[in-house]
């Protein structure tokens, strides 16, 4: 059977201190109930430079310039043990400096939301002009200082930091409609800047011809409330003028499931090209950066990841996504570790005749552990792969003795931002597809879980999974 093949990716992130001072939801409540804290006041001070940013090993492994094995050989804390001379562009994508990144947002905002401080303007134009991406676009001039403070002065927008200085506004699209405010622009306008970029790059990379995407899956943490369809508007801003597009919510869980629909409309045969983005959220920068200046280290958590992935009828050579291997937790699943880990790993393989043992590598959580460790929840992926083979052991697969092996060898030390569903699952895409091309393994599986709770509408967890595999080649007698 063929079945549809991953033909690229792109993995960026945006360096954004000031966002994550200023709108982060950590410090931002802090600023409303204690706005005088020790921690408010020391925050600054620890934020890192775009150079230390660039130079970090997690984050140039995310950008596909080293496997993430690299970082097992990387002493700790990585935050302090630097890499030297990085470059802005890896294989996958970019790590873009946040004054680039608001004028970013200026040229995907179609409505006048966003206004540029003129000197601002100016200057970020001249920037955007050297980028290939970004060189045929102008910017429209920037509005006098004075003039955007006022209406921030008056609730009108929010200021949009860079060095502590006012770059520019976001300005509210509704007077007295709350789901249309300037918080609610702002983040709507970094997650469509943000997945534009990563769609640009995936355009540039793989030598898509952007008319020929016909569909576009965004599969985002943040909602955009206003309505309208955010793929349609990231596809259009990227050129890919045939495509549609429609959303997929399921917080951590829903690029996987973005993935699995996107895969089935090509098996169906109503596409032939299908690309799954997600940009970024403001809100989950510095979540854990109380935590980070207690203990005296640097908030990692200060760039916004997105990613976009192309999907395509079988092109004989690409890694194939087995669609009859997808897991699925279920309403009647059971919440424990062990019992999502059995619906999304052992039930989908026990399906296919395979054991746990014969999936060369998993990617599941992928949370840079430097994020969580301060906050006391340890080392996410390490736990993920004990666990799975903690249930091969368990299911006479494989050895006790075998287990410490098993997680080192089918896992992958954490290495993405700690944003949700840019973390879980879908970063390790990537690696794997580098993996099966040089022959190193033959199977993978890509897990995504998540948490219902945030939205209060029920506890339970979520998750889905998919197996990528070789390809096998063009069948004999098959077309010319």
């Amino acid at each position: 059977m063929a079945f549809p093949v991953i033909r690229g990716v792109a993995y960026c992130l945006v360096h954004a201190p000031d966002m994550l001072l200023h709108y982060g939801t950590t410090p931002s409540a802090e600023r409303r109930s204690n706005p005088r804290s020790a921690y408010l006041k020391q925050l600054p001070g620890y934020l890192r430079d775009y150079e230390s940013t660039l130079n970090y090993g997690p984050n140039q492994v995310f950008l596909g310039r080293f496997t993430p094995e690299v970082l097992k050989e990387l002493p700790r804390p990585w935050h302090q043990h630097l890499l030297l001379k990085q470059d802005r562009f890896g294989p996958y994508g970019e790590i873009m400096p946040e004054p680039e990144f608001i004028g970013l947002m200026k040229l995907v905002d179609t409505s006048d939301l966003v206004q540029l401080e003129e000197g601002f303007s100016q200057e970020i134009a001249y920037r955007l002009a050297d980028d290939l991406l970004f060189s045929g676009v102008k910017l429209p001039d920037g509005k006098p200082s004075v003039e955007l403070l006022a209406r921030v002065g008056r609730h009108e927008a929010l200021p949009l930091h860079v060095a502590g200085r006012v770059a520019g506004i976001v300005r509210r699209a509704h007077d007295t409609d709350e789901s249309q405010s300037a918080h609610a622009m702002l983040e709507n306008l970094v997650t469509k800047a943000s997945a534009v970029l990563a769609l640009k790059h995936l355009v540039n990379r793989n030598h898509i011809r952007p008319h020929e995407v016909e569909y576009i899956i965004e599969c985002s943490e943040a909602v955009n409330r206003c309505g309208g369809s955010s793929a349609k508007a990231i596809g259009e801003a990227c050129g890919c003028m045939n495509a549609s597009g429609s959303e997929t919510r399921a917080y951590c869980a829903a690029p996987v499931h973005a993935l699995i629909e996107g895969a089935g409309l090509i098996q169906a045969g109503v596409y032939q090209h299908v690309v799954v983005v997600a940009g970024g959220t403001p809100a989950i920068l510095g979540q854990n950066s109380r935590d980070h200046v207690s203990r005296g280290v640097t908030p990692v958590e200060d760039v916004i990841g997105a990613f976009a992935i192309h999907l395509s009828q079988d092109d004989f050579v690409s890694p194939r996504i087995r669609l009859d291997m997808c897991g699925r937790h279920k309403a009647g699943s059971g919440f424990s570790p062990r019992a999502v880990m059995e619906s999304l790993v052992a039930e989908p393989l026990d399906r296919a005749g395979l054991k746990i043992t014969d999936i060369g590598k998993y990617g599941a959580e992928l949370q840079n552990p430097e994020c969580m460790e301060p906050a006391g929840a340890g080392a996410v992926p390490e736990s993920d792969w004990r666990l799975i083979g903690a249930l091969a052991v368990e299911r006479g697969e494989l050895s006790p003795a075998e287990l410490e092996a098993f997680a080192d060898r089918h896992g992958f030390p954490g290495f993405a931002p700690t944003q949700g569903h840019i973390a879980a699952g879908v970063p390790a895409i990537g690696p794997v597809k580098e993996m099966i091309a040089q022959g190193m393994v033959h199977r993978a599986m890509i897990i995504d879980r998540g948490t219902l709770g945030p939205g209060r509408m029920a506890s339970p967890v979520d998750g889905v999974s998919f197996v990528m595999e070789k390809n096998p080649g063009k069948p004999v007698g098959w077309g010319p």
